[in-house]
């Protein structure tokens, strides 16, 4: 048997390759984990999941000063002005002290990092800064990056035309933000600068924002968003972006094609996705193929086409969430050290941490519908008492039940804490759950989880509160 340094290499530090790093390590096996950044968590805890949510979080709280919430509950304030310095630097605090986390982790693990980017010399071989390392397993978890919009180029320092990374680290507040996309990075980046002065107008290709959500939750979202103040442009492209000095100006034309007009901005933030990251990576050197979606395909074990090569997280099919990944990395150190790892790719939740939030779990109704009979059930937060209490009337819960056994295949909510009620959904749907399970579930009251409560009344027609 070869001699290797290593036994397990993973190949980024982000929420797939640090948890699968420290499984690893945690099952008895000697561990290296690479990674360029100064600091370990990858875009996630870097310039993505952690950062926009401290900056969503602080934003709301400044939103709540200066729009009457607060005078809703007595509260009394003087005159309320933003320190963006201040709010940019809780953030990055934030950032720091969680990505030290995972470098004490590390060491506590005897994890070795290795500072620097792989590339694939062989299947058991990486080159890392000039020097080789070997090891009997290579895990690939590089994540993704920014889609970039063909003809419009990215200057994040420049402040004018931006990412989510620009976005993110924005000195001032925009005049008019123009945002290209009405998925879930635009959605809450744009959220973040409405609330903290800036004009924000929305522009999505198709016809709703939100792909991939459920129908009644992607209309109801734009709604809220309408309501809140973002202007919102479907059915639109963008067919260019010209900069000059500090004004951007985005030439316009809807999606099927037409009429051609202009909008002016002093930033705009391109946000249509992310794709798989394997630049630099090599895979050639190891015969390892893309698909026609640039991932690699893997089985169900994470296992790719060239033995002793494995795949987790953004870089493989599947929904590009950091929770996503981390299931995958306990799972794949689990497969590599003999046992079994479980993922179910069908129980995977999403949520958008808008205000309110938006989640989801399982099948849409519309996908639902595709597969055979169903029973639809929604509650309407505005009659659940702890939403009313706290002037949260906006949202609802959707329990999507199969027709004849009426087990639950999803649920929907739009809701202030729609991302935390959507755990128990998840661990309805891992356990088989039917409607009836959760309606006969004692829930604590007054709380927003009473709606899914309800909802799940609703598919046996039986709810009280409407």
């Amino acid at each position: 048997m070869a001699d290797y340094q290593y036994d397990v290499l993973i190949i980024g530090a982000g929420p797939g390759g640090y948890v699968a790093a420290i499984r690893a390590a945690q099952l008895g096996l000697k561990v290296a984990c690479a990674d360029g950044r100064e600091t370990l968590g990858g875009t996630c805890l870097n310039v993505g999941c952690i950062p926009s949510k401290a900056l969503l979080h602080g934003s709301e709280k400044f939103a709540e000063a200066v729009d009457g919430t607060f005078a809703k509950y007595g509260i009394k304030t003087g005159p309320v002005t933003l320190d963006l310095a201040a709010m940019q630097q809780q953030k990055l605090d934030s950032v720091k002290q969680l990505t030290g986390g995972i470098e004490f982790l590390f060491k506590k693990n005897k994890v070795t990092w290795l500072k620097g980017y792989a590339s694939f010399v062989d299947a058991h071989t990486v080159s890392v800064n000039g020097e080789t390392v070997t090891a009997r397993d290579v895990v690939i978890a590089t994540g993704s990056s920014v889609t970039p919009l063909p003809g419009v180029t990215v200057d994040n320092d420049a402040g004018v035309v931006v990412d989510s990374t620009g976005a993110l680290a924005l000195e001032r507040v925009p005049e008019h933000l123009v945002v290209i996309g009405g998925g879930v990075i635009g959605l809450e980046l744009g959220s973040v600068w409405r609330r903290l002065g800036a004009k924000v107008t929305v522009v999505e290709f198709l016809d709703q924002l939100l792909p991939g959500m459920d129908g009644d939750v992607r209309k109801e979202a734009a709604k809220i968003f309408k309501k809140q103040g973002m202007e919102i442009r479907l059915s639109t492209k963008v067919t260019g972006v010209a900069v000059k000095g500090k004004t951007a100006t985005l030439t316009l034309e809807p999606s099927a094609g037409g009429t051609v007009e202009t909008l002016s901005a002093d930033c705009v933030l391109v946000a249509i996705g992310r794709r798989p990251f394997v630049d630099g990576l090599g895979l050639e050197k190891i015969g390892l193929e893309l698909n026609k979606r640039g991932q690699i395909e893997t089985g169900h074990d994470f296992r790719t086409s060239v033995p002793g090569v494995w795949a987790i997280g953004d870089v493989i099919p599947g929904p590009m969430l950091a929770h996503k990944a981390e299931d995958e990395g306990v799972a794949v150190a689990e497969f590599i050290a003999g046992q079994t790892g479980i993922v179910n790719h069908n129980v995977i939740p999403g949520v958008v941490y808008t205000f309110p939030e938006i989640a989801g779990v399982g099948l849409t109704e519309e996908a639902a519908r595709e597969k055979g009979e169903v029973k639809v059930s929604k509650f309407p937060m505005l009659a659940n008492s702890r939403a009313k209490t706290n002037h949260e009337p906006d949202g609802f819960v959707k329990v999507i039940a199969d027709a004849k056994t009426e087990r639950v295949l999803g649920v929907w909510c739009i809701a202030s804490v729609a991302g935390s009620m959507i755990a128990e959904a998840a661990l309805a749907l891992e356990f088989g759950a039917t409607a009836e399970d959760i309606a006969y579930t004692s829930h604590a009251h007054p709380t927003h989880a009473e709606a899914l409560k309800e909802a799940a009344m609703g598919i046996g027609g039986k709810p009280i509160h409407i």
